[in-house]
């Protein structure tokens, strides 16, 4: 069955179009000229129309945290509500964690594959820095040993995606090239590395950087620590633009320095799409206020943030829309290999967000079946 959305702003990845989009069974068929679709059944649409928008670091939403009692139920429910929110594919997240808890993650992982918006689990640790271990519980910090790369590398032979946040001190580099080989995305963060550290883990293998600035060695003059590395290579890096986490000036000094490669996410907790004032995180409360998550030190812990919310904060620090859009969609989607995702292009899913002039999503299409958004307040 063929549908024609006609009306709206075209972003297809990377910039703005006009035109009228063509959808045929479940795909986008084509981007045609404005009113060139006789006999094709026309559905007007207000706005601007893009690629669904992707989050590659979500921990929790609805109510959940992605954790050791995780279920496969557990990762519908995070999709579920993160589709609520406007995102139609998410990477849930699992901080730090005990051994089998982690190997309980990946089975419920690789149960639950198939659900819709799911793209397949985000690591983010055990093997971390414990010098910026963040809201990460210190105990539970640890080296990556040969079990823990035998259990990834089977894995990664199932699962549709699997990322690997890890610190270089804590991975040799024949592990992250072993980790590279098999498909998983290692992302350096949670790191007090050199910025030559980093670029040896590039060189090993790692291809991606977990968000930039936020539990990493800092910017300096002189040893520009792993932030350095991400702003003068094309490795693919993560983003948290809530306002909290990165000083807006750095943010448009990132940006700037690096033209491409940097994506957004949410890193959102499980108080994402809901009222809730708090929740627990390995045993210890995690407090939301002001916009804020946080430990009762004031550490921050994960973001108080949706996609929408941080494409929005993107423009009201300066960054065009289109560049913000891209950002959530079409970055996201490199960072994991995945072309078919987060562009209008013939082929590729009808996967579909419709945003408001003011950038807040309205309705969504999966596989080319709509489904409007409840109005914001």
């Amino acid at each position: 069955m063929s549908l024609v959305l006609r009306g709206a702003t075209l972003f297809d990845g990377a910039d703005f179009r006009e035109g009228d989009l063509l959808l045929c069974d479940g795909r986008v068929a084509a981007i045609l000229p404005p009113g060139e679709a006789p006999g094709q059944r026309v559905e007007q649409v207000e706005g601007i129309l893009a690629p669904g928008l992707i989050d590659l670091q979500v921990n929790g939403s609805g109510g959940v945290m992605l954790d050791g009692t995780a279920t496969a139920a557990t990762f519908a429910r995070i999709c579920a509500s993160q589709e609520g929110l406007g995102v139609l594919h998410v990477l849930p997240t699992l901080v730090t964690d005990r051994p089998a808890a982690v190997a309980s993650v990946i089975a419920a992982a690789l149960e639950a594959a198939g659900t819709p918006g799911l793209l397949g689990l985000h690591l983010e640790g055990p093997h971390i820095d414990p010098a910026k271990k963040g809201a990460h519980d210190g105990k539970l910090v640890r080296p990556l040993e040969e079990a823990d790369l035998a259990l990834y590398l089977e894995a990664a032979r199932s699962l549709p995606g699997l990322m690997l946040t890890l610190s270089p001190a804590a991975a040799r580099p024949e592990q992250i090239a072993a980790l590279a080989a098999a498909g998983i995305v290692v992302s350096l963060g949670h790191t007090d590395c050199t910025m030559d550290e980093a670029r040896r883990a590039f060189a090993a293998g790692a291809a991606c950087v977990t968000h930039l600035f936020n539990a990493m060695s800092p910017l300096g003059h002189r040893e520009p620590g792993l932030p350095g590395a991400a702003l003068t290579s094309a490795v693919p890096t993560g983003l948290i633009a809530d306002g909290h986490h990165v000083a807006p000036e750095l943010i448009r000094i990132a940006l700037a320095a690096k033209p491409e490669g940097l994506f957004l996410v949410s890193d959102c907790m499980a108080v994402a799409g809901t009222d809730l004032d708090g929740f627990e995180l390995n045993g210890r409360r995690i407090l939301r206020r002001g916009g804020r998550l946080t430990l009762a030190s004031g550490t921050l812990a994960g973001a108080d943030l949706t996609l929408p919310q941080a494409i929005r904060t993107l423009v009201r620090f300066g960054i065009p829309p289109e560049r913000a859009l891209a950002m959530a969609t079409s970055a996201p989607a490199r960072a994991i290999g995945r072309p078919d995702l987060g562009r209008l292009a013939p082929g590729v899913p009808a996967d579909l967000v419709l945003l408001t002039p003011d950038l807040h999503p309205a309705a969504l299409w999966r596989a080319g079946v709509r489904q409007d958004l409840p109005s914001r307040p």
